[in-house]
């Protein structure tokens, strides 16, 4: 989603800027802009586009500032245009950059105007620069405009404001968008995600909703919502600047997916021993609460959701309680019926997917149980709000299609199982089972990562085509869907799942000889059951392409061609069935030329609803 970073320093803060923009391109974008303080003068420089070209507008119209703000817009309100993109600029006096959205900026913007304001974008942000003006107008200081102005906002911002009235000041503020501040030697810095400042800082503190920042120079001051002087807690980050690079790698996409089989080992890295998943991996009230849970409620968005619905195959059928799995921002409207004794479990790799984050608040209204926070964002506004918390250590995931994120995620909810389970009275030699078969993860995934090339033939048959059918039954349907998503994400292939069951419901009738069809058909329960579906796809002259345990499952298909995973253990076959499917997603994505890494329309962290 949109990214902010600005500086105040005793240096050209230019660079430092751009190099910060840089570092959030992988949030996803389509303009970018500065804007800085000269000599009492705000100059700016907006691009349709990659922050590249940002860098060449500079080179022709270099700016030079101690002061400056800087924004990658993702539109909402507005199309990609230049005139929308920001910062936006009031009378020359006032700049500002903006995550999130104002709801009741129709109003704002007609009251605005009938004070004489004139609109030059179709942005819900242009309001937020013509109100402080307007307070500034009144005689209110700098601070007292910005924090009126923010009184009259309706909805999610992440703000940063500079005025040519007060040269070497950054305003910033927050309310359900996230902003850090990041600490230098005498300079200070603002950001929306860790990742823009680490090659300037690695010392952070985490704004809270309602928080104003008030930055002079070489002095920081935060106030809360009332205007009250606060101090907020300083961090030191563990993000590593090293950690975002692609190294030999043509793609962040590839790179993290043949990451996996490390960030499945670092997220079972101090959670296993003698045979047990530890509890206390879930933070010191974790058994306290976890005996009295009687029910799970899993809220999620996109890959997440398709990680919760996974779980609740394994939640039900090993840890024996009811499970429930909804999408977000569906859930935050349905008012569902709370019951305190269901642990809410919200999944997020950022931590700061704004349905989620609004889900758990919602949840926490309605009188829900307990909530738990797998997420991969130690730092993140979900793990913050959260009782529990399960990080899922797999180090910074830069493409917008989730890869490593994902199979940590299912690792993690398979962890919770366990917990769950024993509780529940599962037994020790049961536990120990699952246990063992989590160890063996890594060594699976290195063994499925060697089908790389294999892969990459198979995905040549997909060049011309527009549509594909994913089939799978039992817990391997959400990880069907999880196929359809990769390669609709990233190839702009149309692509859908089904379990393969429903396919005489309707499907079928999509069938021809010029559809693929890939079926996830690991050597389980209900194999026979698919291998009977795919008959019906045989019949009507379907394509079949096959992830099967080895070739001989399939002996009765010699027209399918068949991608052999070899013998995995059932429980964790979910995991890595998933990771085929990812490298079909990229091999047919640089096919057909797409952005792996940014797909068009597509943001890494979706912070507005």
């Amino acid at each position: 989603m949109c990214g902010i970073v600005g500086a105040v320093a005793k240096r050209n803060v230019v660079p430092i800027l751009i190099e910060g923009l840089k570092r959030l391109e992988y949030r996803g974008y389509d303009s970018a802009g500065l804007a800085t303080l000269n000599e009492q003068k705000l100059e700016r420089q907006r691009v349709i586009g990659k922050v590249s070209e940002l860098e060449t507008a500079l080179k022709d119209n270099p700016l030079s500032s101690h002061l400056g703000i800087a924004h990658t817009r993702w539109a909402t309100h507005g199309k990609p245009t230049k005139k929308n993109a920001h910062p936006h600029i009031s009378n020359d006096d006032i700049a500002v950059v903006h995550n999130g959205i104002i709801e009741n900026y129709s109003q704002l913007r007609q009251s605005l105007e009938i004070q004489g304001y004139q609109f030059n974008s179709e942005t819900d942000t242009e309001v937020i620069v013509h109100q402080i003006h307007y307070h500034l107008a009144q005689g209110h200081d700098f601070y007292a405009a910005v924090q009126a102005t923010i009184q009259v906002l309706e909805g999610t911002y992440a703000i940063a404001v500079i005025s040519s009235k007060v040269p070497n000041r950054l305003l910033a503020a927050r309310s359900g968008s996230p902003l850090i501040i990041g600490i230098g030697i005498d300079e200070y810095f603002i950001a929306s995600d860790i990742a823009a400042l680490i090659s300037v800082t690695q010392r952070v503190i985490f704004l809270e909703d309602g928080d104003i920042v008030d930055i002079q120079g070489d002095q920081c001051r935060i106030f809360d919502l009332d205007g009250e002087a606060v101090q907020r807690p300083e961090h030191l980050s563990q993000y590593q600047a090293d950690a975002v690079e692609r190294g030999e790698y043509r793609h962040y996409m590839h790179k993290e997916i043949f990451e996996q089989s490390r960030a499945l080992t670092d997220t079972l890295e101090g959670r296993i021993h003698n045979g047990r998943v530890l509890e206390a991996a879930f933070g010191p009230k974790a058994q306290a609460i976890f005996e009295n849970i009687e029910a799970v409620q899993i809220v999620a968005c996109g890959t997440s959701y398709h990680a919760g619905l996974t779980a609740r195959y394994w939640i039900e059928s090993l840890a024996k309680l009811p499970c429930r799995v909804e999408i977000a921002s569906e859930f935050r409207y349905r008012k569902p019926l709370a019951n305190p004794k269901t642990l809410l479990v919200t999944l997020s790799q950022s931590g700061e997917t704004a349905d989620t984050l609004a889900a758990l608040a919602e949840a926490k209204r309605l009188g829900f149980g307990p909530s738990l926070a797998i997420c991969n964002v130690p730092e993140s506004s979900i793990v913050r709000a959260s009782d529990l918390v399960l990080m899922t250590h797999a180090g910074p995931e830069i493409g917008v299609a989730s890869t490593k994120a994902f199979t940590t995620q299912l690792l993690s909810l398979l962890m919770l199982t366990v917990i769950l389970g024993r509780h529940a009275g599962m037994s020790a030699a049961f536990e120990e089972k699952i246990v063992t078969a989590m160890l063996s993860l890594p060594r699976h995934i290195k063994n499925v990562l060697t089908l790389n090339e294999p892969i990459k033939q198979l995905a040549e048959q997909f060049a011309k085509k527009e549509h594909a059918l994913f089939l799978g039954r039992g817990i391997h349907f959400p990880i069907a869907m999880e196929g359809a998503l990769k390669l609709k994400e990233i190839s702009y292939i149309h692509a859908e799942a089904y379990p393969a069951g429903e396919l005489k419901h309707g499907p079928l009738a999509l069938v021809d000889a010029k559809m693929p069809v890939i079926a996830v058909a690991p050597n389980d329960d209900l194999q026979e059951k698919l291998k009977s579906n795919l008959q019906e796809v045989h019949a009507r002259e379907g394509q079949l392409y096959i992830f099967a345990n080895h070739r001989a499952i399939m002996q009765d298909f010699d027209y399918i061609q068949v991608i052999e995973i070899g013998e995995v253990d059932e429980i964790i076959s979910p995991i890595v069935y998933t990771i085929p499917l990812q490298l079909l997603a990229y091999h047919v994505a640089l096919i057909k030329g797409t952005d792996v890494d940014q797909p068009r329309n597509l943001a890494k962290s979706v912070t507005v609803e």
